[in-house]
C-alpha cells in the first residue's frame, strides 16, 4: 500500500484526536487528553491558525500525524516546536516516522528557523534512538516544566 503525506485539513482531526488518544495511552496517561476534534478544528482552521498539521496515510486511512508551531529562543530565534509525533502503533516502525520527520525539517527550514525542538519521555528508548540516529540532541540534562490550569490558578491566587 503506498504511504502519502500531506498538510492536514479541518476533515482530518478526528484522525489525528484520535492518534493523540492513542499517544496518551502509550505514555500511560490514558485520560490527560482534554481537547477535542472540535478544538482542534477550530484552532487549527479558524481565524488564526495556531498550528500546522501533516499526516501521513496509508491507503485512505490516516496512520500518522506532526503538530507544529512556531516559538521564540531568546538565544536563537524563531523556532519550531514539535509538539507531537505520532505513528499509529500498527504501523511504527514501517519509515512512516522517518516521512513525517522529514516533512517537519523540510517545513522549518523552508521557514527559515533557527531550531527545531520537541520533548520525548525519558522511558521511550525506541523514540530516544531513532532520534539520535536522525542526529538530534536529546538534552537528558533539562527538565520540562509545566504550569496546568489549576496551577496557574493557584499561582494568582498567591501573588
Amino acid at each position: 500500500m503506498k504511504n502519502s503525506i500531506r498538510l492536514a485539513t479541518k476533515k482530518d482531526m478526528k484522525s489525528v484526536h484520535n492518534l493523540i488518544v492513542e499517544l496518551a495511552v502509550f505514555e500511560k496517561e490514558p485520560d490527560a487528553v482534554e481537547i477535542t476534534v472540535q478544538n482542534l478544528e477550530e484552532d487549527g482552521y479558524g481565524k488564526q491558525s495556531k498550528f500546522t498539521c501533516f499526516v501521513v496515510e496509508s491507503g485512505n486511512e490516516v496512520v500518522g500525524a506532526a503538530l507544529v508551531y512556531k516559538r521564540y529562543s531568546t538565544w536563537k530565534g524563531e523556532i519550531l516546536h514539535l509538539e507531537d509525533l505520532i505513528v499509529k502503533k500498527s504501523m511504527r516502525g514501517s519509515g512512516l516516522g522517518t516521512v513525517l520527520l522529514d516533512e517537519v525539517v523540510k517545513y522549518g527550514n523552508k521557514m527559515g528557523v533557527k531550531r527545531i525542538s520537541w520533548e520525548v519521555i525519558d522511558w521511550n528508548e525506541p523514540a530516544i534512538a531513532f532520534y539520535e540516529k536522525k542526529g538530534a540532541n536529546v538534552k537528558r540534562d533539562w527538565d520540562v516544566v509545566h504550569l496546568d490550569e489549576n496551577g496557574i490558578k493557584n499561582y494568582l491566587n498567591n501573588i
